[in-house]
């Protein structure tokens, strides 16, 4: 019975941490168009507050390690939470643009150490043959934030204040999570104390030879220092090497900037009316969760070398192929804050940069921007940013044609006037819209890429990162990764267009997708399969093999 509730609890505590963490990332793209009439924010000061949540997460990425290590994972949960509901309260009493950043940056702060302590939390606190799909559920759970978000953000959009009502439900998942992680032990049960808590079945080894093995030797704890990630003492370097490698390449694939034209596609496929542009991306998030669902199923059964290897070979081959359609059939680009339309000037946002410019834009219930807070966080941020970004580009096409909200809209329309000039060309004069076969092949690449990512890169890069490393510095090491993780999608998003502008979009793709194949060779070369081992194993196996 003690088991089964771990258990439980520790499948709690993993999903609500993945859906506050999705849900933070997602609603400020709803809020952000009543703050910005609320407040009467300039492009400059939406990039500042949407960016608030990105300099929150790099400190906790920094400090957080620390914080993980020397105070525990279960402790460093419960921190984050109180941060979390002192950030949402702040931010849902907010009178001014100051104390929104200030929030935001509380919030971002929150997150950030919450993803990554319930990852190392959670793979510690389960048995070996589950501990893929408890970790995975996170990944899950940040999927289903983010629909959740968008669905709060259509309900609210017309509601005065809404967005102080979009911050502060926050809350609820919060506290949920604080409340389950209370019940679960203070820390995860090492082999050592076998004859206590191991025997009940609180955390079960794999089979027979590995109690009797772990009852032989006893596991005993090593301790590290920070700069012993970079020697070759029980082989920290080449961990460090693996969990950088991983951390790089899922960025270096291309996956925050795939999706960034979603929007274009679905119109040039034919998506035009308000439904079905619902219907596309609420077809594209269904995709990413069912292919997430995929990944916890096969992470402990396949194992994690296979999942990122497929995942890879078939993310190459779909940006590939979006290279090699877009060269027959270009795409037009949006620059900046100006190339929107009307209030959603908010596209100014660096991180948001091909949102097609049609002149439709002008109503929308979820602004195609949040830009820079995009999944840009922790375990499976990145693949947030792609369901992210299909949502706000996809349903930025006069979703919702609500009079007040028009009106609104429209009051803050004529206060931009020269901003509101559309730079696109009209829908049937666009180059791409002859090209319908080759439209489609491009949509179903994306699909592919979306999949591929959510069952590759997105789950079990994170997983192997808890995994990897020994417990006395996985806290430090897991930070250390993220922070890179952080500042190469950061370096991936603003450096796009100038590159595009540089060597061309469909070069840019084709780039990706040898990207795509030196990944598939590093995840051949240099990481392990981990399925199946205790943590202890993982921890004897890299020490010993080169």
């Amino acid at each position: 019975g003690r088991a089964l509730l771990v258990l439980l609890l520790s499948g709690t505590v993993s999903l609500l941490g993945g859906l506050i963490f999705g849900y933070e990332l997602g609603i400020i793209s709803g809020a952000l168009l009543q703050l910005q009439a609320e407040f009467e924010l300039s492009c400059f000061k939406q990039e500042v507050l949407v960016s608030a949540v990105l300099i929150g997460a790099l400190l906790a990425s920094l400090a957080g390690g620390i914080l993980i290590d020397r105070h525990g994972r279960r402790r460093a949960i419960l921190v984050s939470n109180l941060v979390l509901l002192v950030g949402s309260l702040i931010l849902t009493l907010a009178r001014s643009l100051t104390l929104l950043v200030i929030g935001r940056m509380t919030v971002g702060f929150a997150i950030s150490v919450s993803s990554m302590a319930c990852c190392i939390y959670v793979s510690e606190m389960v048995a070996a043959h589950r501990r893929g799909l408890l970790v995975s559920l996170y990944e899950a759970g940040i999927t289903v934030g983010i629909l959740l978000s968008y669905a709060l953000n259509y309900i609210f959009a017309d509601v005065e204040e809404g967005w102080r009502y979009m911050f502060g439900l926050a809350i609820a998942p919060t506290a949920m999570q604080f409340l389950s992680i209370l019940f679960l032990p203070v820390n995860p049960v090492k082999l050592s104390s076998w004859d206590s808590d191991c025997q009940k079945g609180l955390i079960p080894l794999q089979d027979t030879e590995d109690r009797a093995a772990a009852k032989r030797e006893p596991y005993q704890e090593k301790h590290y220092s920070f700069l012993d990630l970079f020697r070759t003492r029980d082989n920290m370097r080449r961990r460090t090497l693996v969990g950088l490698g991983l951390v790089l390449f899922q960025q270096f694939t291309g996956q925050p900037n795939v999706l960034g034209y979603a929007s274009k596609i679905f119109h040039s496929v034919g998506f035009q009316s308000n439904s079905l542009a619902i219907l596309a991306s609420v077809g594209l998030g269904a995709i990413k969760v069912v292919a997430t669902l995929v990944a916890m199923a096969l992470a402990d059964k396949a194992g994690r070398r296979v999942l990122l290897m497929a995942g890879c070979v078939v993310m190459a081959i779909s940006v590939t192929t979006i290279g090699l359609t877009s060269r027959m059939a270009p795409l037009a680009m949006a620059r900046d804050c100006k190339a929107a339309t009307g209030p959603n000037a908010s596209h100014s946002l660096t991180q948001h940069p091909l949102t097609a410019v049609l002149p439709q834009f002008a109503v929308s219930p979820v602004p195609p921007a949040s830009g820079a807070a995009k999944g840009q966080a922790g375990p499976g941020f990145a693949a947030t940013r792609s369901l992210m970004e299909v949502f706000a580009s996809t349903q930025s096409k006069e979703v919702v044609p609500n009079p007040s909200l028009t009106q609104k809209r429209d009051l803050v329309g004529q206060s931009k006037k020269g901003a509101l000039e559309s730079t696109g060309p009209p829908l049937d004069a666009a180059p791409w819209a002859q090209h319908t076969v080759l439209n489609w092949i491009t949509l179903l690449s994306m699909m592919a890429f979306v999949s591929a990512f959510s069952i590759g890169f997105g789950p079990m890069t994170w997983l192997v990162l808890s995994e990897i490393y020994p417990a006395g510095i996985r806290g430090r090491a897991f930070a250390f990764c993220n922070s890179f993780n952080w500042a190469a999608n950061l370096l991936i998003s603003l450096s796009f267009l100038d590159l595009i502008d540089a060597i061309g979009f469909s070069w840019m793709f084709l780039l990706y997708g040898l990207m795509g194949v030196m990944a598939v060779i590093f995840i051949y070369l240099f990481v392990p399969e981990t399925k199946g081992q205790s943590l202890e194993e993982i921890d004897q196996q890299f020490s010993r093999t080169r």
